[in-house]
Parts: C-alpha cells; sequence; structure tokens
C-alpha cells in the first residue's frame, strides 16, 4: 500500500469521524442497508474507525482489516472488545487469510482510496468461499458526461488531502478483477455515485 495514504489516515484517524460527520446522516441507513445481508464468517476489507460496527447483528463473526494502525485503535474502542470481532492492520491488496476463508466481504467508501483496486479485488474473490458474496457501499465516477468530467477535474484535492479518489471506475475494475457482469449486482443509492454492489461468488 502507498505509506503516503496510510500515514495520512494515521495522521487523522482522531478527527475523521468528525470530519466525515455532514455526510453520515445519509451513509448511515446505507450502512445498514449494506449490512442486512451479512451471513457466516464475514470480512470487512477498510474497517477505518469502526463506523459499521454498530450495524452488524451482534452475534457475527466479524474479521476487520485496515492498513492505518491509528484507524484500527479507533475501531477498536467501538468495538468493545467483543471476542466475536478481531480487528487487525492488513494490506487489502496482500492479505494473510487463506484462500476460502469468509462467506461474506464487505467494503464501505474504501476503493476511492486502494491505490491498486483490481489487485484489492482479486484478494477479495481469493479469501471468499465459493457461493459466498461481496457486498460493497463505493462512491464512483458518475458516467453523466458533465458530472464525470466534473469530479475528473475535482479528483485532485480529495487525492492531495486523503489519498482518496472520487472517480473511481468500480463496476469496471471489478471485470478487470475476473468477475463476471451476470454475476454483479448494482443498486443506485445517490443518483450513480454512490452505488449498493453485491457480487456472487463463483470458482
Amino acid at each position: 500500500m502507498d505509506t503516503k495514504i496510510k500515514n495520512r489516515y494515521n495522521r487523522i484517524a482522531k478527527i475523521y469521524d468528525v470530519l466525515e460527520s455532514p455526510m453520515e446522516s445519509g451513509f448511515s441507513r446505507w450502512r445498514e442497508k449494506l449490512l442486512s445481508g451479512v451471513k457466516g464468517k464475514t470480512l470487512e476489507v477498510g474497517v477505518g474507525t469502526g463506523k459499521n460496527l454498530k450495524y452488524y447483528p451482534a452475534d457475527v463473526d466479524l474479521t476487520g482489516i485496515d492498513f492505518s494502525e491509528n484507524m484500527i485503535e479507533r475501531a477498536r474502542r467501538k468495538s468493545g472488545n467483543k471476542p466475536n470481532i478481531r480487528l487487525m492492520v492488513m494490506n487489502a491488496e496482500r492479505m494473510d487469510f487463506e484462500a476460502n476463508t469468509f462467506d461474506t466481504v464487505v467494503t464501505s467508501c474504501v476503493y476511492c482510496s486502494v491505490p491498486d483496486p483490481v489487485q484489492g479485488m482479486k484478494e477479495m474473490k481469493r479469501v471468499c468461499k465459493p457461493g459466498g458474496r461481496l457486498l460493497m457501499l463505493e462512491h464512483v465516477r458518475s458516467n453523466h458526461k458533465v458530472a464525470g468530467k466534473l469530479m475528473d477535474w475535482m479528483n485532485p484535492i480529495p487525492l492531495h488531502l486523503y489519498g482518496a479518489n472520487i472517480n473511481r471506475e468500480t463496476y469496471e475494475n471489478l471485470l478487470k478483477a475476473g468477475f463476471e457482469p451476470n454475476d454483479i449486482t448494482i443498486k443506485h443509492l445517490w443518483y450513480d455515485i454512490v452505488l449498493l454492489i453485491k457480487v456472487n461468488i463463483k470458482k
């Protein structure tokens, strides 16, 4: 993972939730929708400060990873050290898990900041069991001609501040990672920019 991006997230971990609070009123209901489909042994990639933790079922068997030590520390505080929640520092592009470990793999607003998104998606496919699912809440580049170009023009700002891209083409990256179009379901939550993506894992 890009060391500069990791260092940025380590620096802002203490104030990350405050910085994102203006958007959270909308995202909170989308997080609930995302996690309503969680089943079995679950991995959250890019768990961050643990914003999703309160939306998981109480008995979830959850492993959360993030490349930022300081973000993981914030998430640990929210987890209440529950024995069914394990949080660890790990690179999403090179996970330490064995293949076919998880029934469900979750992301939310993660693939804007993974330096090599295609490699990260290949790793999610590798660690998810056949018959499992990826559940993704992601913001992406708009297909609208004007909006898309505006996002391209604005992208250097969040990229410089957070190491986050607002113009990632996540569906196209899933195809590059080897997923089939028929296995991908997309629901538009906010125009064509915020998406709920479900991917069935076939191997």
